[in-house]
């Protein structure tokens, strides 16, 4: 066995190689903490994080809010087990759908837990409302997460064949489609489930009258629609969810990533109407835990009162424009996204390389495939810390080899 605070990052390479399952082709760095908008290495390289955890450190790196809840309800109640109501539970339900306009919660530990809840919920209210109807319709490009089920509601090409056979009962039509939309509802369609930014399909959003059509759709019918927030909740686009920007609300909505500000949590509201489950048709040993629930309840708390979701829109439209005025001088195009959900395309083939001579130079983002970057900082992100992303990231595109 290794000792941590006595060895060189070769030996913590090498016994990861050794010991941690590979499902990620990682860079050869070790993080060991963070704090606010910067991370360091064991080697004690900084790095700006413009990546956020995959859009999760929602308040930057280990901030002193999500400390404190961790230390206060860790001296008082760790966990009770889902059979029992806890305090924090209680709380935290109650200030979430009071925000959200939703009525019920459910708790869980990650956004494919959360959707998969969402899954469930719908099939049950096609089995109780609409004579068994089991199918949900998804979008092409989506991404609902890594549990069989979500995996199967994702609409990844590349994935479509993976671990089959997939869970049957998913459609997929395009994004913006209205009309495909239409044409693929049946007596067997129970739910229409999307995400109203693609964060992991390229940063694409859904349009207003599209939006609407969805509505519409679902409540001529008895469908339910469900918004997967994971990535676009809780301040992220600009709005505290995303829903805000259309005026429209969903019957079930998910949420996950930033609820936690790196804590594993996740959550499933939805409206009184659809509150459909028997005992025994969802759970979860951690579902409603109260250290979690302490620690939701905190970060929603600290977004609140910091009207984080005012500055992701306040420093999303200045890293806009910004990323506009290096158009002239760098390959950059189809600057999009809402807040601080961005993202942009650079020459086929080199988003990858431009994002590890990025890591090099010490600044932190994400290239979804080869030819886009996407940009989720930190919600406490200043324009400070933009204009610095902005300086590595020009220094970078010079050192590209085949810009």
């Amino acid at each position: 066995m290794i000792q941590t605070e006595q060895s060189t990052t070769s030996s913590l390479l090498e016994c990861a190689k050794k010991s941690v399952l590979f499902t990620a082709n990682r860079p050869p760095i070790v993080m060991e903490r963070g704090e606010g908008m910067y991370m360091w290495d064991t080697d004690g390289n900084r790095y700006l994080d413009f990546v956020g955890g995959w859009a999760v450190a929602s308040l930057g790196h280990s901030p002193s809010a999500l400390q404190k809840a961790l230390t206060s309800q860790a001296a008082t109640l760790v966990h009770a087990s889902p059979g029992y109501y806890n305090r924090p539970m209680i709380e935290f339900a109650e200030l979430l759908t009071s925000v959200s306009g939703m009525d019920k919660a459910f708790f869980a530990s990650s956004g494919a837990e959360a959707n998969e809840s969402a899954i469930k919920l719908a099939r049950k209210h096609g089995t109780v409302n609409l004579n068994g109807a089991y199918e949900i319709i998804t979008l092409t490009n989506s991404f609902h997460g890594r549990s069989l089920a979500t995996m199967s509601a994702t609409g990844k090409t590349v994935w479509k064949d993976l671990f089959s056979p997939k869970v049957d009962g998913f459609k997929h039509v395009p994004i913006n489609d209205l009309d495909a939309c239409f044409a693929a509802v049946t007596n067997q369609t129970c739910a229409i489930m999307i995400e109203l930014v693609q964060g992991e399909g390229g940063v694409h959003s859904v349009d207003e009258s599209y939006l609407y059509g969805i509505r519409k759709i679902c409540d001529m019918y008895g469908i339910m629609l469900i918004f997967d927030e994971i990535q676009t909740g809780l301040g992220r686009t600009g709005k505290l969810f995303a829903c805000e920007h259309y005026g429209i609300q969903p019957d079930v909505m998910t949420l996950g990533k930033g609820i936690g500000a790196g804590f594993p949590l996740s959550a499933m509201l939805a409206k009184s109407k659809f509150d459909l489950f028997e005992p025994g048709d969802q759970g979860g040993t951690y579902t409603g835990a109260p250290l979690a629930m302490a620690v939701g309840y905190a970060v929603l708390t600290e977004l609140l009162e910091r009207n984080l979701a005012a500055n992701a829109k306040t420093q999303g439209n200045y890293l806009i424009s910004k990323l506009k005025e290096l158009t002239s001088e760098l390959s950059i195009s189809h600057i999009r996204g809402k807040g601080l959900l961005l993202a942009f395309d650079t020459p086929a083939g080199t988003a990858t390389e431009l994002a590890a001579i990025c890591q090099r130079e010490g600044l932190l983002i994400n290239s979804l495939n080869s030819s886009t970057i996407r940009l989720v900082p930190p919600l406490i992100v200043s324009q400070q810390d933009i204009d610095t992303m902005l300086g590595i990231l020009r220094k970078a595109f010079k050192q590209l080899s085949t810009c």
